[in-house]
């Protein structure tokens, strides 16, 4: 009997602290054998210069990738990371591209450049924004841990899509989510419209902010998923757990700032098996984990809202206005052109 999905299993009972405690605790860290052998594969990280990012490149790499994509903001940062990892793996081709996730015009040159490329094999969707203070994207006009985490990451997913079946045997997508989903408390969730009930500073509170931006990205990736096949591309959500190191807090500042230091000390996993968590999720799982949420190296349920009956006209409209956002970018044709080939 094959595994359950995601949306089949039920949804967890235990309150977040008793799932994250387990989680740090429990988690039994899957490595990819030392056989594993990635020749000839091009694979794409976003936010690889630091922390995870970097991390799971290096991890990449040491199975032979053939041609990294390290996608990065600053391209100085880049390549300094890029010069660590090539001197490390100097039989590895390694590039680095400039991506501004804030910017929907980077994003899609991006993808441009990406469907150029003769194949690609492995996208691993990895930057992401924690704020501890209200920002406003000058260029969308988005409140900015929303624009990131959630609006560009989901497009640049769908961008990736059909580059990922036509330049690949069995793509693969991973996108990096978080099981501080569980705990968001989407309070405006019945606001209409809803997303520019994000972009007003009253009601901004910081850890839920994120919070909230994964579990969106939960709700927007079981319509998604719909859409494609396994047989052209795996898609699925990794959650790394708390990593120390990760710089993902970096804002924290004051009484909040100690805490979470304290915290991501004493309970933190380290960068290398927080970076395994996207190997396994990327590499190591088939397409039982199409369209699932993978933590701690298994397959685990979404958040609770997705199975709940009122969650389901806010997840109509999170899909209607996030499309509609997106529309500027074709991807409701990129949908439908990848639904109509399964």
């Amino acid at each position: 009997m094959p595994p359950l999905k995601s949306i089949d299993l039920p949804p967890y009972k235990e309150g977040f602290g008793t799932i994250f405690l387990k989680s740090q605790f429990c988690g039994k860290p899957k490595w990819a054998p030392k056989t594993t052998d990635l020749s000839g594969k091009v694979a794409i990280i976003t936010g690889a210069n630091t922390g995870l990012g970097f991390h799971s490149s290096r991890q990449l790499l040491s199975f032979k990738l053939a041609h990294l994509i390290v996608a990065v903001r600053s391209v100085t940062k880049g390549e300094e990371a890029a010069s660590k990892l090539r001197k490390q793996y100097p039989k590895a081709k390694i590039e680095v591209w400039e991506l501004e996730m804030g910017s929907y015009e980077s994003i899609q040159s991006f993808a441009r450049r990406a469907a150029a490329l003769p194949r690609l094999d492995i996208a691993i969707l990895n930057a992401g924004l924690a704020r501890m203070e209200f920002v406003t994207n000058a260029k969308t006009g988005h409140e900015e841990v929303m624009q990131i985490n959630y609006l560009s990451t989901m497009l640049l997913a769908i961008l990736l899509l059909p580059t990922l079946k036509a330049k690949s045997t069995a793509g693969r997508l991973t996108i990096v989510n978080s099981g501080t989903s569980y705990r968001a408390t989407f309070l405006n969730r019945n606001e209409i419209p809803l997303l520019p009930s994000f972009d007003k500073v009253e009601g901004f509170v910081p850890d839920q902010r994120y919070a909230c931006s994964k579990l969106l990205g939960h709700l927007f990736f079981v319509r998604l998923v719909d859409y494609i096949s396994a047989d052209d591309v795996v898609v699925n959500l990794v959650d790394p757990g708390l990593c120390k190191g990760s710089g993902l807090n970096r804002e924290a500042q004051g009484v909040f700032g100690v805490v979470v230091a304290i915290g991501e000390r004493l309970l933190g996993r380290n960068l290398e098996v927080g970076a395994s968590t996207y190997v396994d999720a990327a590499i190591l799982k088939g397409q039982e984990s199409h369209g699932c949420f993978v933590m701690d190296w298994d397959i685990k349920p979404f958040a609770n809202m997705v199975y709940e009956s009122e969650g389901q006209p806010v997840i109509d409209r999170l899909w209607d206005e996030t499309l509609k956002e997106l529309d500027f970018a074709g991807v409701r044709g990129i949908l439908e052109d990848m639904r109509n080939r399964k």
